[in-house]
């Protein structure tokens, strides 16, 4: 099959608005956790979060397709920007059918339904079908349902640049971007595409998130020291952090990218999906889906567990979700491997849902790149049930060549996606 590559990438993250600040934060070891401004949270168990900061969308879209879009939508359209230009592409000389999307979002447009049902709620209900009760005629704008749907991202992004290659979007939750990535890796591998512009975004800080993770303990509740919250395989670690923005992909044919003198980031070497088929929300506690999701990403990379050098952990610093994850790693890597780091850039960004894998597949190029791994910050004190001889990078980032790195994520209902990057 033929050989895939990363030829561009953009970002919009809680710790900045394109790859270089992302980063250069990431590896400066700053939080983008602060008080929650998109809404008063003052009633809710969680009153924090990584917000994006300072984003202006107007540079890639007008007046009118703001109207038209979602917040996701509007990060997944700036970071894809960013990438097509980052891979210097010019899709006026290709043929439109080369090119696709393959966007990923685990939930939409939720302020777009949240707003919408306020404003129907103040308008009044229906009548009954006698004709009885009702009050005003209740009103729902032409946008919602557009601005609403999962895959409007993708299709925007064809829309703006005349992709007219496969399109769609992919939902698996948090285990979303990683999805999109495999898929998209897929279709070049099989020649059904030269170019693919994947990744995942979502713009989940509105109130009902909020309040539907903090019902479920998901959330950590630590208030009083935001930076600090996200604190994963810590052994007071009390839950996730939200976190909001999206990362974008340019993936390319090797030999289209070569021709064009195209500068690479590193291949796509290999990606695998498995599922627990274990509960709704928690993760298999021996780690039994994410080992063989593991395995399965190397088997089709054509690398072994030995020739990994840095792992991005899912690690959302969940109590169970952290050990289940642990538990897969040393099953495949044992408890004292020789070279692999592990770090979690959750402890920086906070959890993107959709969005995570997207961010932290560029934190993974970026450390094969540069050979540089960020640390994981906050975490002192590691949970007692992780092997000792695991080395787990804590506090600052190191200097250090990577080759191979894997990227790991999981999501509610047991959907396990991992992707491998190798130098090249």
């Amino acid at each position: 099959m033929r050989k895939v590559v990363v030829t561009g990438i953009g970002a919009i993250t809680p710790l900045g608005n394109e790859p270089v600040t992302f980063w250069d934060q990431l590896i400066a070891g700053k939080s983008g956790a602060g008080p929650i401004t998109k809404f008063d949270p003052a009633a809710f168990k969680t009153r924090f979060a990584c917000e994006v900061k300072n984003f202006d969308p107007t540079g890639v879209l007008d007046r009118n397709e703001l109207k038209r879009t979602d917040l996701f939508a509007q990060y997944a359209l700036a970071a894809a920007d960013q990438a097509i230009k980052d891979a210097g592409l010019d899709f006026s000389s290709m043929d439109p059918f080369d090119t696709g999307v393959i966007w990923g979002t685990g939930q939409g447009g939720m302020q777009t339904f949240e707003d919408q049902v306020r404003e129907y709620a103040a308008s009044g209900s229906p009548k009954n079908e006698d004709g009885s009760g009702g009050q005003l005629t209740p009103r729902f704008s032409p946008f919602f349902v557009p601005k609403l749907i999962a895959n409007m991202a993708s299709g925007m992004i064809s829309i703006k640049y005349g992709l007219m290659g496969i399109n769609y979007t992919t939902v698996s939750a948090c285990s979303t971007s990683n999805t999109a990535i495999m898929d998209a890796l897929n279709y070049i591998r099989l020649g059904k595409a030269k170019v693919m512009v994947t990744g995942g975004s979502e713009a989940p800080i509105t109130e009902a998130s909020v309040g539907g993770f903090n019902s479920m303990k998901a959330l950590s509740t630590n208030n009083a020291d935001p930076t600090g919250a996200s604190r994963p395989f810590d052994i007071a670690r009390d839950g996730f952090v939200m976190g909001e923005g999206a990362g974008a992909l340019v993936l390319e044919d090797y030999d289209h990218a070569r021709e064009r003198g195209a500068v690479i980031y590193g291949e796509v070497a290999g990606a695998a999906m498995t599922a627990d088929a274990y509960h709704m929300t928690a993760t298999h506690p021996e780690g039994k889906g994410a080992l063989r999701a593991m395995q399965d990403a190397l088997k089709d990379a054509e690398l072994n567990q030995e020739d990994v050098d840095y792992l991005n952990a899912h690690a959302t610093s969940t109590p169970v979700g952290d050990l289940s994850e642990i538990n897969a790693i040393t099953r495949l890597f044992g408890n004292e491997p020789k070279k692999l780091i592990i770090s979690a850039t959750k402890s920086m960004t906070g959890h993107l849902l959709g969005g995570a894998g997207a961010i932290e597949a560029i934190a993974c190029l970026m450390s094969i790149r540069h050979s540089l791994i960020p640390a994981t910050i906050n975490t002192t004190d590691l949970d007692p049930q992780i092997p000792a001889g695991l080395n787990i990078l804590l506090g600052q980032s190191i200097s250090h060549p990577v080759k191979v790195a894997m990227s790991n994520t999981f999501g509610f209902g047991g959907h396990n996606g991992i992707v491998v990057f190798k130098k090249i």
